[in-house]
């Protein structure tokens, strides 16, 4: 579907992935499932890049969508969905390796080491993820990707994209670069550095980058705007929500858990905002925050329009435990996050209520299954459609 511009197609079709580290299993879950039924549609040779104009994704989001979008040598997609928590189970124990000797020593060991330096080094993460997208870069894409990353020197957002790429070179970034940097959580993992440079000038751009998550950890809404910016660049004319269709997939919130209250976060100084009895209150206030309010908005838009059809939000909210956290790789807990996805499947279609901070169903809408089987059978349309005006 990246064949051609935004601006000529009649519906255009969005894949946004939030981030959150070893949860990225839930919505990998969910995509192995729609990919199977596109198949079952449209043949085995089917491909979720077949299907989005774009594909969105913060951290572990974003290097779900850099999986599902980069071309491996037959110029097919590196990944099919169905590999994404393979990936994850191969790989992830040894990107957050977990300490198995719990001993009071050691344990302070690591909590001083925490306090000093990211909780991982980051290097088999920067290995694997080199080793896989190789010199890849944006503009090489089957279709258009986009993922948010943070500039700690300028304190600004930097949104990497395909189209941007094939503009700028400047922006063309190894995909590989692009993961590493999205994915580098405050706390979790270093920060990452690496340089762009344009052969016909000799320009170079440098870039600092942290995690996408602090600045949208749901890519939805940057997503949409990004294609309404290249419309309006194109035909003058701008975009409602009748031409989209949106998929955006969560990796589930610990909101019944109510992890914190006021009472006891009154208390706390700087150490515990960052790091309080393993948890992390200030990254998990930042994602949830960003992933709820950017949910509310794009819902919003959608219903506005009478078009809410077009838009589908599947989130878990009630993760405790292990679950919860972005780094507990114990095959046990990735396991269980395998469940939580495919159990998702049969709940109810449901969206944020910001009153109550919970997710209600939305009655007459069935469950997030049939959902996705309906989301499939439209792309599978569209992708039909698209495919005789090529002829």
């Amino acid at each position: 579907m990246a064949t051609a511009g935004y601006e000529s197609r009649k519906t255009i079709t969005v894949l946004s992935i939030d981030g959150g580290g070893i949860r990225g299993i839930i919505p990998g879950t969910l995509l192995a499932f729609l990919e199977s039924k596109l198949q079952e549609l449209d043949g085995p040779q089917a491909r979720i890049a077949d299907y989005f104009d774009i594909v969105a994704g913060t951290s572990t989001g974003g290097l779900i969508s850099t999986m599902l979008a980069t071309p491996n040598k037959e110029g097919k997609p590196m990944f099919a969905a169905k590999d994404i928590n393979n990936f994850y189970f191969e790989h992830l124990p040894k990107i957050f390796p977990q300490d198995s000797n719990s001993n009071f020593l050691s344990s302070m060991t690591n909590f001083i080491g925490e306090l000093t330096g990211p909780k991982y080094d980051g290097k088999y993460l920067r290995t694997v993820i080199n080793q896989q997208l190789g010199d890849v870069t944006l503009k090489e894409t089957l279709t258009n990707v986009l993922i948010p990353a943070f500039d700690i020197k300028l304190l600004q957002p930097v949104v990497f994209s395909t189209n941007d790429a094939k503009e700028n070179a400047l922006k063309n970034a190894r995909v590989a670069d692009v993961c590493i940097s999205t994915s580098a959580a405050p706390t979790f993992l270093p920060a990452h550095y690496f340089e762009t440079k344009d052969a016909a000038t000799g320009e170079i751009r440098s870039f600092d980058l942290i995690d996408g998550g602090v600045a949208a950890n749901n890519p939805t809404l940057m997503a949409i705007s990004h294609i309404t910016k290249a419309v309006l660049k194109q035909t003058n004319k701008t975009m409602d929500s009748k031409q989209m269709l949106v998929l955006s997939l969560g990796t589930g919130e610990a909101k019944k858990e109510q992890k914190y209250n006021a009472a006891t976060a009154s208390q706390w100084g700087l150490l515990n905002w960052v790091y309080n009895n393993g948890k992390t209150p200030l990254l998990d206030v930042y994602g949830d925050a960003s992933s709820d309010i950017v949910d509310f908005h794009v819902s919003t838009l959608f219903q506005c329009f009478g078009t809410q059809g077009n838009y589908l939000r599947i989130q878990e909210d009630s993760l405790t435990g292990d679950a919860a956290s972005m780094d507990i790789s114990t095959n046990e807990n990735m396991q269980k996050l395998v469940e939580i996805g495919t159990n998702l499947l049969k709940e109810p279609v449901s969206r944020v209520d910001l009153e109550t901070g919970r997710f209600q169903k939305i009655e007459g809408e069935g469950t997030n299954e049939e959902a996705l089987l309906e989301f499939a059978k439209l792309l599978s349309e569209e992708h039909k459609l698209r495919s005789q005006i090529n002829r």
